[in-house]
């Protein structure tokens, strides 16, 4: 395993060889059985469907994990999926989510599909894709993946076989001997076919495959991304940034004797990619611990000694899970843990510090996004962390800060302000989103993905995210757009214009909120407001947590919500409201948009302060403040 401690480690690494000369296998599967060749008794993967520590869990080695992905992949090429045919999965964390991905990638195209989205949602994805096989839960008590399934499928007459995956065998004793009686009973009135998951596929060949796959690059998966209403946007990715990822992994994190603790879900990049491809190309062993993961029941108050039980020496997280866990005792001996891994949005220092005191394990923030098949940053492991930061830019992975003028792209200057584009073998140039009109100025130069993040890299070479030229909030990880909050408000009659944004939240990173301006004449409360959200705005996630009425919105010369000066407000609002719950005499005389930090707040002091209390209250938000 090469060393990344440092940027100096970086350039050794590219200046070895060209990345396309690198002995890598050509496809994920080729990379799977490289790994089982290496390691096949080693453990693989490992699942278990309640939080107790004690509970039954499933662990499979990785010639166990080769021959399920065969006959997977086999079971799916005799159902009709080719090279450019879609294979979806709508699934919670069980080990068949992982082998679903790595088969459909192999047989066809994989597309993954987040569970919590509405029936509606999850059609018009089916619909955008193509897909023609749906893996899906078998109905589960307190679970509606199935239901929604159903409804989905209904809808999306493209598919046409669902395959059940049945959590039943994942169960032992009088709760296994219960689930026939307790199972939902659901009417499956659309045009597929519905097979059993397991018993499908243990009928084909599982030590070899039994078509070739095709020779050379392809798209391999479809991830969507974005949005909360409609049909969110859906990226394409080609297997040479898959193995990317897991080549990165394997070259600068993870070794055979890893255990990574994954609670993220197996339909989001950051699960499939930094954390599913490193295990495989790696041999390290991901550990999944129930389908919800860390929205699973009991998981929090009973993590720790997960932690202990699998003996984990890597936490993969996101800044709302550490925050929530910082809320529980260290119960349990975590002394096999090496470090922690972030990602999905920006840790408050504050959070970082409670972690490290707590647990003595450091944080290790990464940056990466669905259109470049994930992985862009990350801070080294052994080398030194810039807590705010993301790290370094990976190997063979070239970030630019740009800022567009009249004459096309220009380079911006050393901790200045711009937006983060980036080229590297995990983008599809010119081809990041299935439909080609999202993919128009997309690009910066022909090649460099405009991310729609704002950010800057300093003098030693690191990233830091100062904001997102595109409107999204971003509320623990999950994309909201803030159109369909707008919508909402302006569906009420007194309503003139409606701004929705984020505001700083110590737990969730963001949540959403909203600004109004009234029709003239018209007379509402906010509280009328709000509980008008909360009937329009179908998404739980996107209900604005706070509206507030304004004379007037601040506006741009061609009518347009400047949206920046809502978040100066909110940011305000919301750092006030802390420092007077925590007793202290500060207020935030202005906020202003610092050339370095992005949206600043400047504090001012109303009497004797204890500076170490203030940093301990603001520590808790992502977004900077200095004193006036």
């Amino acid at each position: 395993m090469a060393r990344f401690a440092t940027i100096a480690d970086r350039d050794a690494v590219e200046a070895e060889m060209p990345y396309a000369q690198r002995d890598l296998p050509a496809t994920v599967y080729r990379m799977l059985s490289r790994t089982r060749e290496r390691h096949p008794t080693r453990p693989a993967i490992s699942f278990q469907l309640l939080s107790d520590p004690r509970s039954k869990a499933v662990t499979l080695n990785w010639n166990e994990l080769h021959e399920r992905v065969t006959e997977t992949a086999n079971l799916l090429r005799n159902l009709g999926i080719g090279p450019t045919d879609v294979v979806a999965y709508l699934l919670p964390n069980c080990i068949e989510a992982p082998i679903v991905l790595l088969a459909g990638a192999t047989a066809g195209i994989v597309n993954p599909i987040n569970p919590l989205l509405d029936a509606e949602q999850i059609a018009g994805i089916l619909r955008e894709t193509g897909a023609r096989i749906l893996v899906t839960l078998k109905p589960f008590p307190k679970s509606d993946v199935a239901q929604k399934a159903a409804a989905a499928v209904a809808l999306a007459p493209n598919v046409k076989t669902v395959l059940e995956v049945d959590l039943r065998p994942y169960l032992s004793g009088l709760k296994r001997l219960a689930i026939p009686f307790l199972r939902p009973r659901i009417e499956t009135q659309n045009q597929a076919k519905y097979l059993d998951f397991e018993a499908a596929a243990s009928g084909h060949r599982h030590n070899r495959l039994t078509f070739d796959e095709p020779e050379g690059d392809r798209v391999s998966a479809y991830f969507h991304t974005g949005g909360t209403t409609g049909t969110p946007k859906v990226a394409q990715h080609k297997q040479s940034g898959m193995i990317y990822n897991g080549w990165l992994g394997a070259s600068m994190l993870f070794t055979a004797q890893d255990v990574l603790m994954c609670p993220l879900p197996m339909f989001h990049v950051f699960a499939a990619y930094p954390v599913l491809m490193s295990c495989l190309a790696s041999g390290a062993q991901l550990v999944m611990p129930t389908p919800a993961g860390y929205r699973g029941e009991g998981v929090f108050d009973n993590f720790w000694k997960l932690i202990e039980r699998w003996q984990a020496s890597f936490l993969i997280t996101v800044p709302t899970a550490i925050a929530a866990l910082m809320q529980r005792p260290l119960d349990a001996d975590v002394s096999s843990l090496r470090i922690a891994i972030s990602g999905s949005a920006p840790l408050p220092i504050e959070l970082y510090n409670r972690f490290k005191s707590t647990t003595g394990v450091e944080i290790a923030e990464g940056y990466g996004l669905t259109e470049a098949t994930c992985l862009v940053s990350c801070n080294p492991i052994e080398g030194l962390k810039k807590t705010g930061s993301v790290g370094i830019p990976l190997p063979y992975t070239h970030v630019r800060i740009l800022k567009r003028t009249g004459s096309g792209f220009q380079e911006c200057a050393c901790d200045e302000v711009g937006e983060i584009c980036i080229a590297s073998p995990g983008v599809y140039e010119g081809s990041t989103y299935t439909e080609a009109d999202k993919n128009r100025d997309l690009f910066a130069e022909g090649r460099f993905l405009r991310t729609g993040d704002l950010g800057r890299v300093d003098a030693d070479g690191y990233l830091w995210i100062t904001g997102r030229a595109k409107d999204l909030i971003i509320r623990g990880g999950h994309n909201i757009d803030p159109a369909v909050i707008e919508d909402a408000l302006l569906a009420h009659p007194a309503v003139a214009f409606a701004g929705a944004i984020g505001q700083p939240d110590s737990f969730a990173g963001e949540l959403p909120c909203a600004y109004v301006e009234l029709v003239a004449g018209s007379n509402v409360t906010a509280e009328a407001l709000l509980e008008h959200a909360r009937t329009h705005v179908h998404e739980r996630a996107a209900i604005p947590k706070h509206i507030e009425i304004l004379a007037e919105l601040p506006k741009t010369a061609v009518g347009k919500i400047f949206k920046p000066d809502l978040r100066k407000l909110a940011i305000r609002r919301v750092y006030d409201h802390a420092l007077a719950a925590a007793g202290l005499p500060v207020s935030v005389a202005e906020v202003i948009d610092d050339r370095k930090r992005g949206l600043t707040a400047v504090l001012m002091r109303n009497g004797v302060v204890d500076d170490a209390a203030v940093q301990s209250c603001l520590g808790q938000f992502t977004l900077p403040w200095i004193w006036s």
